[in-house]
């Protein structure tokens, strides 16, 4: 395919999503901070640049997986000139995939746009697995025409592409899928660790709720108990497919969105708190389904 793109962020989310463009036939160039992750990628099919600048520098679009609302800002504006806008030609096509504040993703449009170059926040849910199977959900923010132009290449990362309107829009939609993510998974946690106590096997409670009301993604897709969904991250000793520090990070931006627009959110803020006493201690690197053993803990289990 001509289409040459520049991937920025190669970790454990855009190394997966770049090596299937690659997979598919794009010319991929990309850059990470961290060597490893260059390595992983090149083994991959990704050319690897020197800089993030030059990465971007001859690209039709540019997408960016980081972590934090300020490395976006940052790796957009760079120092001395040598960040992304700088060194993109005029009205490349930014794809800013990282989950961040809504008010961050405003500012990253903004500064594409007076730089001369187009922009879509296109948050993603799905996970490693979903990265590395090209099963991902992207809700996309922006300008319809340029989702248009996007869609084609967001289908090789993803599954399931929603656009969900104007600048932001995309992070708006994810800051409340995951307030209700870890809303539920600590629901079914609690509720597994209930069975426990009152002698129910985990497969029967499975089957059980996995078919009645109870139904939810946190249960049928990423159970917190080992068996019932080999698949999911209990079987690997909670290896993170979506780690305790990213869910506490997701939902610390739920509390600013909540703050923001004065929404009552009573578990929301709820969970925000417990994911965050989770992730300092010691379940950071854990998945995050993997605070039911916290709740075993605090409940004498």
């Amino acid at each position: 395919m001509s289409t040459r793109i520049a991937f920025i962020g190669l970790g454990h989310m855009g190394g997966p999503m770049a090596a299937n463009l690659a997979k598919a036939g794009y010319a991929v160039t990309g850059f990470d901070v961290v060597p490893a992750a260059n390595e992983s990628a090149r083994h991959n099919g990704v050319e690897i640049a020197a800089t993030a600048g030059a990465a971007a520098a001859g690209a039709a679009v540019v997408i960016t997986m980081l972590q934090t609302g300020r490395q976006v800002l940052d790796v957009f504006s760079g120092t001395g000139g040598d960040g992304l806008l700088a060194a993109a030609a005029p009205g490349t096509l930014f794809l800013e995939c990282s989950t961040i504040a809504v008010d961050d993703a405003k500012q990253a449009h903004a500064a594409a746009e007076a730089a001369g170059h187009r922009c879509l926040d296109a948050p993603v849910s799905g996970g490693v697995v979903g990265a590395v199977a090209g099963t991902l959900t992207f809700m996309v923010g922006g300008a319809a025409a340029d989702f248009d132009e996007a869609e084609p290449i967001l289908q090789v990362m993803g599954k399931r592409i929603v656009h969900c309107g104007g600048a932001g829009a995309g992070q708006a939609a994810k800051v409340c899928n995951n307030m209700i993510l870890g809303v539920s998974m600590i629901a079914v946690c609690e509720a597994f660790v209930l069975g426990e106590k009152l002698g129910l096997e985990h497969q029967t409670l499975f089957d059980v709720a996995s078919a009645a009301s109870g139904q939810c993604w946190a249960l049928t897709t990423n159970c917190p108990v080992p068996g019932p969904v080999p698949a999911s991250p209990a079987n690997r000793d909670y290896q993170p497919g979506f780690a305790g520090a990213l869910m506490a990070k997701d939902l610390g931006l739920a509390l600013e969105a909540l703050a923001a627009t004065g929404v009552s959110a009573e578990l929301g803020s709820r969970a925000a708190e417990i994911y965050r006493r989770f992730a300092d201690e010691g379940g950071a690197d854990r998945d995050f389904s993997a605070i039911i053993n916290q709740i075993r803990d605090r409940s004498g289990s």
